[in-house]
């Protein structure tokens, strides 16, 4: 019985490897890798899952946030996926996610593509082994961004997962110069915090608005590193990051929850912070400038979450139906006067009485002229109150 199983466990396996789906179903079987994601769209969390399909989204770094990122991009079945990478596959990657010790020296967007490749045979993968900081690489870089997408046009989202401030600023300034939707996301050199954040050029907070530290003050960052002294990394960590930047990924393109401007985690207090980081009117980018302009009278919840606003929309002109019930309980509507609700009868069920009759007329404003005066001056008054003691 047991090889029986395992044999039918190999067939399913080899039916499956290098197949791919034309169009996702949501129907529930053992053979559609799909049908869990599709329950998001059969309870009405997101409209049209399968849209999922027509994007396109680089990721820059494919290290311990980005490897994590791209695999959960690719088992929710994003159309296509550009990696960026100069480094390769090492033993000393092991302690994080995704990547295999029998991967060690291949080149981290090869290594990546060809697992991704194994889990999901229906998203496109683009792998590119090159330094996006370097001139010659950059202009390419650019292209792609440009004409990389599923139908030829621009990429959807850019996802920054490097670990350096030279990469993260050619990211900016591509995305810039482009009016590239980008996200960002870091994790920190103790290994306990991380981040993700939205990046709209000339409507959010760009990169060089508010620049590290240590390059504000004019450090080279390389002079941080010592030799044979690296940062601290957490598989956790670097998950949860990778994990939260997908999410946001998911609630942008499909167009459902509270897409996040910024988001942290604090792994020492369980602290998820979240802010808005508008752009910074003196930021050194010319072209952050630019688009400040460009996008001046921009209004977040409408731009970057516009169902937000349709929802709200359609929620006021649902009519609030109640439901009968056996003790004739109603509800008024807000707006009714209160003179028509203090004449109103009330109905109650049977076997209910009421225990006593209140009037609800309306008392007359009685005239000065009716009102009984008493006989005699104030003194009279004392007077025969002390008498009565």
């Amino acid at each position: 019985m047991q090889r029986s199983n395992q044999s039918c466990r190999s067939s399913k396996r080899q039916l499956l490897k290098g197949k791919k789906i034309d169009a996702m179903s949501s129907e529930v079987n053992d053979m559609n890798p799909y049908s869990r994601l599709m329950a998001l769209q059969r309870m009405g969390i997101v409209k049209n899952y399968e849209d999922i399909r027509n994007y396109t989204v680089i990721i820059v770094g494919v290290g311990g946030v980005g490897s994590v990122a791209a695999e959960m991009l690719t088992r929710c079945g994003i159309g296509k996926l550009i990696m960026y990478d100069y480094d390769t596959v090492e033993i000393a990657n092991m302690n994080r996610l995704f990547f295999q010790p029998f991967q060690a020296g291949m080149t981290k967007t090869d290594a990546a593509a060809q697992t991704l490749t194994n889990i999901n045979p229906d998203v496109v993968m683009e792998p590119h082994h090159c330094n996006i900081t370097l001139v010659d690489q950059y202009d390419a870089f650019m292209d792609r961004i440009s004409h990389g997408g599923m139908d030829g046009g621009a990429v959807n989202l850019v996802l920054s997962c490097v670990d350096n401030y030279g990469a993260r600023l050619a990211i900016n300034k591509a995305c810039l110069a482009l009016d590239q939707p980008w996200m960002e996301s870091g994790v920190a050199e103790n290994a306990v915090s991380g981040h993700i954040q939205l990046m709209l050029p000339g409507r959010t907070m760009c990169f060089e608005c508010a620049p590290p530290l240590v390059v504000a003050d004019g450090i080279d960052e390389k002079t941080l590193k010592r030799e044979g002294v690296c940062a601290a990394s957490l598989p956790t960590t670097m998950g949860m990051t990778a994990g939260m930047l997908v999410q946001n990924v998911l609630k942008y393109l499909l167009r459902f929850g509270t897409v996040s401007m910024y988001l942290g985690y604090n792994a020492m207090d369980d602290y998820f912070p979240t802010m808005n980081l508008g752009p910074s009117n003196t930021c050194p980018a010319y072209m952050c400038l630019q688009r400040q302009e460009q996008y001046k009278d921009w209004d977040c919840v409408s731009s970057v979450m516009p169902w937000k606003a349709e929802e709200a929309a359609a929620a006021a002109l649902v009519e609030v139906v109640h439901e009968a019930n056996d003790w004739g309980i109603t509800c008024d509507a807000d707006d009714t006067p209160a003179e028509e609700n203090a004449n109103a009868t009330t109905t109650i069920g049977e076997g209910i009485s009421i225990a006593y009759e209140r009037s609800h007329e309306l008392q007359e404003t009685v005239a000065e002229e009716d009102l009984v005066q008493p006989d005699g001056d104030l003194d009279d008054l004392r007077a025969q109150l002390a008498a009565m003691q």
